[in-house]
């Protein structure tokens, strides 16, 4: 079995490969964020916060990791961030395809009484009063707020979602671990990824 840590390239610190980034050179000398952790080659391997990419990107980190030149995309943070927040989003996507994603006040509401609901996402453009309401309810359930309702409706397919709730344990934990890591790269604090089965 491979061993789960790796030394970041930008701080020198060994951490799990989960709060790491990892990075592959294309046979091009391309440097290519690896996103699902399983493009061949050597990874290279950067803390999952934006400060340690630009310290990476600006001491040219990646070409000394790779013992070779490497073409370093210009927007590479930028580019990183949005991969990770894409990944959220088409897990909710995903969970809204099979029917795991109930969208609505009303029905959210409904579905935290019933105690069927593992995680709440809320936009994080709307209506505090009715945020509040639904987050009291929640209880100690996880709260996603970091998309917008523009994002949340772009993927779930719908025109206006500002409130949603998920009732599958299994996805649940998938998003919470994909939005913590984003999170984790923003600098922001981290959330409860407990959910409960």
């Amino acid at each position: 079995m491979s061993d789960p840590q790796r030394r970041c390239i930008a701080t020198g610190q060994i951490r799990e490969k989960e709060a790491l980034l990892r990075f592959a050179i294309s046979p091009e000398g391309q440097l290519v964020h690896d996103l699902g952790f399983n493009l061949p080659g050597r990874g290279i391997w950067v803390s999952c916060d934006a400060n340690a990419v630009e310290l990476a990107v600006k001491k040219k980190l990646f070409g000394k990791a790779a013992k070779q030149s490497v073409a370093v995309p210009e927007d590479l943070v930028k580019a990183i961030d949005q991969s990770l927040a894409r990944q959220c989003l088409s897990l909710i996507g995903l969970g809204r395809k099979g029917a795991l994603v109930t969208v609505g006040f009303a029905k959210v509401e409904k579905a935290l009484k019933s105690g069927k609901a593992t995680l709440l996402i809320a936009a994080s453009d709307g209506a505090e009063d009715g945020r509040q309401k639904l987050k009291r309810i929640a209880g100690p359930r996880p709260v996603i707020e970091i998309f917008s309702g523009a994002e949340l409706s772009q993927a779930l397919g719908l025109e206006n979602a500002v409130h949603a709730c998920l009732t599958s344990g299994a996805l649940s934990k998938k998003i919470l671990t994909a939005v913590s890591r984003l999170k984790q790269y923003r600098g922001q604090s981290n959330l409860n990824t407990e959910v409960s089965e």
